[in-house]
């Protein structure tokens, strides 16, 4: 490996962190609000607006800044970072098609398409401007569904076209609830089908353009609770899913970095495609892959980045999934439900759990909690399970997702 310094486009105490148990030299690249924190405690920081891109404020003015750390390589910690990354990556290493890329990961649309174009089972999409077009969509769901009069609606997801993880999302289940919840900021923006299956997701850290190491996150539900590696069921399609996974980094020309692609699987084996990013995942998921592997992703992210990281480096860090693997890590992001909240409550039989880890949870102030929020609101914190059963993980997940932790 060599010693050009790694921008961590986006600010992450524990990707600092990581990188400074590598001593691997970095710099933060992140908005100004950061830097006297940065300056503080001694992190090598450039500040930045990612929010900007015009003819003062691009790839190559940022390269500028970057030029006095020797900076070789750039890594994507969250997804408005990740077509700044594709753009100094390809300047470092002379391939405009990894800008190109850059944008195709930004773009739910293009992402799709290109998805399609490949040969994968992807759902009916389409890109609307009005409201009028996401009625006219579901319509011709409900006519290809053969709908007969008095039947549901099909159901329709709507959702930004850069957005990262369930921001934005509105599932649809009604021409009412379109009238009732698409409002003007939505549009543009992406509608699609609604697909079948199991959901869960892939982290694939690549190097090379193989495949190095692929962790599998069942998720008990969406936006709440996940634990890795997954259980049984969806380990026992391990090499379904892979080859699945080899082919999306075929089709998407990745040689270096990660991709967190999220599948659905059917009771029959049909494995369609959602979407992919190529950034660290959300719903904790790098923290349960250290609790559960031992090794940090952020640092296998790194090494995976790197073109210059040797192939000795590459197996030495990354241990075999099949044979090593005896813990289970899950979370519980935790919401409060609508009403009044006065307190925390931890229920006495968690803390007794032998599964039971740790938690964030903080007493609150007292304050009024919403009904009618959108996505998911924000989590007051997350709960943390380990153990070696993943059956009682995902028991214990599916009875604390709905336990109310709040007074």
């Amino acid at each position: 490996m060599t010693s050009d310094t790694v921008a961590l486009l986006g600010w992450s105490l524990p990707a600092i962190e990581s990188l400074q148990k590598m001593e691997r030299p970095y710099v933060v690249v992140s908005f100004p609000d950061f830097e006297p924190y940065a300056r503080e405690h001694n992190v090598p920081f450039a500040a930045w607006n990612f929010n900007d891109w015009n003819e003062q404020s691009n790839a190559l003015q940022l390269k500028e800044l970057l030029d006095p750390f020797q900076v070789g390589v750039a890594v994507p910690l969250f997804e408005e970072t990740v077509e700044w990354a594709g753009a100094l990556n390809s300047l470092y290493r002379d391939d405009p098609r990894l800008l190109n890329r850059g944008y195709l990961f930004r773009n739910k649309a293009l992402m799709k398409r290109k998805a399609l174009l490949a040969g994968f089972r992807v759902g009916l999409f389409e890109e609307v401007h009005t409201k009028e077009q996401v009625h006219q969509f579901m319509s011709r769901l409900n006519e290809a569904n053969l709908q007969l009069p008095g039947e549901d609606d099909a159901w329709v997801h709507l959702k930004p076209f850069s957005a990262a993880g369930t921001v934005g999302h509105k599932l649809l289940k009604s021409h009412g609830a379109i009238d009732d919840r698409v409002i003007h900021k939505d549009l543009p923006c992406l509608v699609e089908s609604h697909l079948p299956g199991q959901e869960f997701s892939v982290e694939a850290f690549i190097h090379g353009g193989k495949v190095r190491f692929m962790n599998i996150t069942e998720y008990v539900k969406l936006g709440h609770s996940n634990f890795v590696p997954a259980g049984s069921a969806l380990e026992g399609k391990r090499a379904r899913i892979r080859e699945a996974t080899e082919r999306l980094v075929r089709t998407f020309g990745i040689e270096h970095g990660m991709i967190h692609p999220e599948w659905f699987l059917t009771d029959d084996d049909t494995l369609s495609f959602g979407e992919v990013a190529c950034r660290i995942p959300g719903g904790h998921i790098f923290e349960l892959m250290e609790r559960a592997y031992g090794f940090d992703p952020i640092q296998g992210l790194v090494l995976c980045s790197d073109p210059s990281t040797s192939e000795e480096e590459i197996q030495a860090f990354f241990p075999n999934p099949s044979t090593e693997i005896k813990t289970y890590a899950g979370s519980v992001m935790v919401y409060p439900k609508p009403g009044k909240v006065t307190g925390l409550q931890i229920p006495a039989e968690l803390k007794e759990d032998p599964f039971f880890e740790s938690h964030t949870l903080v007493p609150p102030s007292e304050h009024k909690v919403p009904e009618g929020r959108e996505g998911f609101g924000n989590h007051y914190g997350t709960v943390f399970f380990r153990g070696d059963d993943p059956q009682r993980m995902h028991e214990l997940l599916v009875h604390y997702q709905d336990a109310d932790f709040f007074a």
